[in-house]
């Protein structure tokens, strides 16, 4: 059985978009940059026998910001370039809903840890996962998962010493994770 890791992706794979496009979503192509050492980091994970699964929140398209179509093209874009720089993201699970629908894989709620779980055959408890939000935190720990909390998004050290629920570790980018949890 392979090491699994989970990645959150706007802020952690890729610079978070708040303040930059109209809606605060990477709402197309144009927007979705590589935050800093993130590819390299997913290279070195899966270097070290890491799956990288991605978990995060797409609420965008609920809200008409960008189609499924366009986030299937953004997300065909992430992990076409991580293969090209020697990485690989095993599966990718988005949850499309807004706060108001109240589902159950809204991160913080868990749903999509289940799906994941459901996906790999096995139980994840145990492994990391890796955000920039307290929200991430709050939705790793509620699965029994460890976390990290990333400084390439929005948090500062500052924000994160506010939080009422505190990650696991504090890195610096993907690269700093690989680091880390291979050891």
């Amino acid at each position: 059985m392979n090491k699994v890791i989970f990645l959150d992706r706007d802020g952690v794979i890729n610079k978070d978009s708040f303040g930059v496009t109209p809606n605060n979503y990477v709402e197309s192509l144009e927007f979705f940059q590589f935050a800093d050492n993130a590819k390299e980091g997913i290279k070195a994970l899966t270097e070290k026998g890491f799956d990288v699964i991605v978990i995060s929140n797409q609420a965008g398209v609920s809200k008409g910001f960008y189609s499924e179509e366009t986030l299937k093209d953004i997300t065909d874009k992430m992990i076409n370039e991580i293969e090209i720089a020697g990485g690989r993201i095993k599966k990718v699970f988005y949850c499309l809903h807004q706060t108001s629908d109240n589902c159950d894989c809204r991160k913080p709620k868990t749903g999509l840890f289940k799906q994941a779980q459901d996906f790999l055959g096995h139980d994840i408890k145990g492994y990391f996962f890796v955000g920039d939000t307290e929200r991430d935190v709050i939705a790793g720990h509620s699965y029994g998962l460890k976390t990290i909390a990333v400084l390439t998004g929005k948090a500062t050290i500052k924000d994160i010493d506010n939080w009422k629920e505190q990650p696991d570790l504090i890195c610096k980018d993907l690269v700093e994770v690989a680091e880390i949890v291979s050891r």
